[in-house]
């Protein structure tokens, strides 16, 4: 690139990112993701460094954020508040800590990391031991003077304990916690508001409210994560600055560490990973800095970049993409779901071509249209979904979507039951739903007959093998065999499978048939009742809600289930083809969880949350979904996710594996608490 094409292209990607820096810091409503916004940022440092004569002032590259909105009062910050290099792979972080020993001669230094909270940096200054300004970062100089708005944060200190200094000021990050948000919007759909598209926008406008009162209606809080500068002494170490802050009352994370190395460091950053979707805040990286403070001054900044910190960026969760269609797919119980066809785009480190849109009322409310740029969010292993649509960028090309009048698969009139949302096809020889269906009969929980998935239910049904779900108990290992990718090995464990399943309990088979509204919890109380599947399905409305958990919606769906004459087919089918249909109801002595409900999170090592589960059942206790004040105990595994934090919060025991199988081998349960 000569000097020529280097100014024009710098004068453009200045134009981009200063657009973006305003509907980022200042309208709070970005229109390109982090890593967009990234990107257009390292090539303008890029050319920057190659034609250092090309940079101003106003660059993007020297500045943090937008100019600060004058309605709230310009504050003026005593030392800027610097943004943070970005890397984003361990030889990012080397060349960074190379950098750093060359400067200081030497690269013994120890490193502390925290993570990164995805909200709105703000400046906290207090006089006296008392909180007098809280300003936001704004372009790093100048911030909006917010006081008013963070003193309706309660986790943000009005007044310390102990001996502070005189006069200084901290910097912290307010966030919105993810259950708070979640709540917040469902509110606000109940309401026929808009729902907002993710926590930290949320958090961002949160803050910056005219009427403080609006803010403290919000699920705020805030990690400080740093002393910016202090009227008296303080410690040397970054480590130690965060734990004298705490025990004047600010609230610093937990879980920031020591490093002697970068290799330990890199360590604590993949620990972060795996913990990234078990918290109750977003974050999208770890900040790794220089644990003496003293170095620091030496390092100085380059640019709006500190030399003593950098932040390590995680594969973004939240990216815009191209809303190319909106399909449907045909459920097993028939119900229609929309979903999405995108370009397909990188959402936490796998591609995504396709994306839930939940239901009809959900695009509706979202105001998703065909054609739209939309935002797109991956969770860890959950379904990617489709956010909310960048409305700003709208062309007047986009389409509404309109769900069918009738069914895809089988042209059947689409019915909606009263007060639900969802649209369903009420033929229950559809084709898409005999698929679907034979594919959950087969899963686990169900009849579990490891091999027949998604692939081989569509395969079998293509091929005419089965019609049903009871034709698999006719298949032969010479048919399957002959399948495309199939072989005689897996042809016969597949048929072995398949005769297996005759002997599953009764509750896999009330849940395998596929019963509208029937989950398994409910199949489970329905076979403890009844003990036979005729029996459950001659039962009337009346006799089936007389069953624990079992209400109208659910009686009614299961009459209307058995009253039709392909069903009682079908179960008459697999009756003679020898599966279980009746289970020995034998009284069981009292167990030593009765009356009592406990809750499992995490990951177990000696038995699956499904089996864990049914051993609280069997040992007469209830099974909760949620932790709540009368939860007797938390069940606790490896990464145990918001329900651990809600545990603690409401201060409800917790048991460790060891201890839970301590219980059910007849321990007290009394015992097991004193002894925690």
């Amino acid at each position: 690139m000569n000097q020529y094409d280097a100014r024009l292209r710098s004068e453009e990607l200045r134009s981009q990112l200063n657009y973006h820096n305003q509907r980022y810091y200042v309208l709070d409503s970005p229109e390109v993701s982090d890593a967009e916004y990234d990107a257009l940022l390292n090539e303008l440092r890029a050319i920057e460094a190659e034609f250092p004569e090309l940079i101003t002032p106003d660059s993007p590259t020297q500045r943090v954020g937008a100019a600060p909105v004058a309605t709230f009062g310009v504050v003026e910050h005593r030392n800027p508040l610097l943004s943070l290099a970005n890397a984003f792979s361990e030889a990012d972080l080397q060349a960074w800590q190379r950098r750093a020993s060359e400067r200081l001669e030497r690269d013994d230094f120890v490193l502390t990391s925290e993570p990164k909270i995805d909200g709105l940096a703000v400046s906290l200054v207090y006089e006296g031991g008392k909180f007098v300004q809280g300003a936001t970062r704004g372009d790093g100089r100048h911030g909006e003077n917010i006081t008013a708005n963070l003193r309706t944060i309660k986790s943000i200190p009005l007044a310390l304990t102990g001996q502070p200094p005189e006069r200084f000021e901290v910097r912290g990050e307010v966030y919105m916690t993810k259950s708070g948000f979640e709540a917040m919007n469902l509110e606000r759909a109940a309401r026929g508001e808009p729902v907002y598209a993710n926590p930290r926008n949320s958090a961002a406008g949160s803050v910056r409210q005219l009427d403080p009162k609006v803010t403290a209606g919000r699920p705020l809080a805030i990690f400080v994560y740093q002393l910016g500068w202090c009227d008296g002494s303080s410690p040397q170490e970054h480590f130690e600055i965060l734990a004298w802050l705490s025990a004047m009352g600010f609230r610093t994370n937990p879980d920031a560490a020591l490093h002697p190395s970068l290799s330990s460091a890199f360590e604590r950053v993949g620990w972060w990973g795996k913990q990234r979707e078990q918290l109750d805040y977003d974050i999208d990286g770890v900040v790794l800095k220089i644990n003496d403070t003293r170095m620091w001054d030496r390092l100085g900044a380059v640019g709006r970049e500190p030399r003593w910190a950098t932040a390590f960026k995680f594969p973004p969760q939240q990216v815009h993409t191209k809303l190319r269609n909106i399909e449907v797919n045909i459920g097993r119980t028939g119900v229609l779901t929309p979903f999405a066809i995108l370009e397909p785009v990188n959402v936490g480190g796998a591609m995504v071509g396709m994306a839930t849109l939940h239901n009809e009322g959900d695009i509706r409310r979202k105001d998703i249209r065909i054609g739209d740029t939309v935002i797109v969010q991956r969770a860890g292993e959950v379904i990617p979904q489709v956010v909310a649509p960048v409305v700003s960028l709208r062309t007047g090309d986009e389409r509404e979507f309109v769900m069918p009048e009738r069914c895809p698969s089988c042209e059947t009139p689409l019915s909606r039951d009263e007060g639900e949302a969802a649209l369903y096809c009420p033929n229950a020889e559809c084709p898409a739903q005999q698929v679907r269906l034979l594919e959950h009969f087969a899963s686990r929980g169900a009849m579990d007959i490891e091999g027949l998935g998604e692939r081989m239910a569509y395969v079998l049904f293509q091929e005419g093998l089965v019609k049903g779900v009871a034709d698999i108990y006719q298949l032969t290992v010479e048919q399957l065999a002959a399948l495309e990718r199939m072989g005689e090995k897996s042809a016969t464990r597949l048929v072995e499978g398949i005769v297996a399943s005759r002997e599953r309990p009764l509750l896999n088979v009330i849940f395998a048939l596929g019963i509208r509204h029937i989950g398994y919890e409910n199949a489970r109380v329905l076979a403890d009742h009844f003990g036979d599947l005729e029996a459950v399905l001659d039962a009337t409305v009346e006799a089936l809600q007389e069953v624990e958990g079992i209400g109208p919606v659910v009686a009614a769906s299961v009459v209307a289930w058995g009253s039709r004459e392909t069903n009682r087919e079908t179960v008459a089918r697999l009756k003679a083809a020898g599966v279980r249909m009746t289970e020995e109801r034998v009284e069981k002595p009292p167990g030593p969880l009765v009356g009592l409900t406990l809750v499992v999170t995490g990951r177990l090592e000696t038995m699956s949350r499904m089996e864990a589960e049914d051993r609280i059942r069997e040992a007469g206790g209830k099974v909760g979904s949620a932790v709540a004040k009368s939860t007797t105990a938390l069940v606790v595994g490896a990464d145990g996710g918001t329900k651990l934090a809600k545990a603690e919060k409401l201060g409800v025991r917790m048991f460790t594996e060891e201890e839970f199988l301590a219980v059910l081998a007849g321990a007290n349960l009394s015992d097991a608490i004193i002894s925690a």
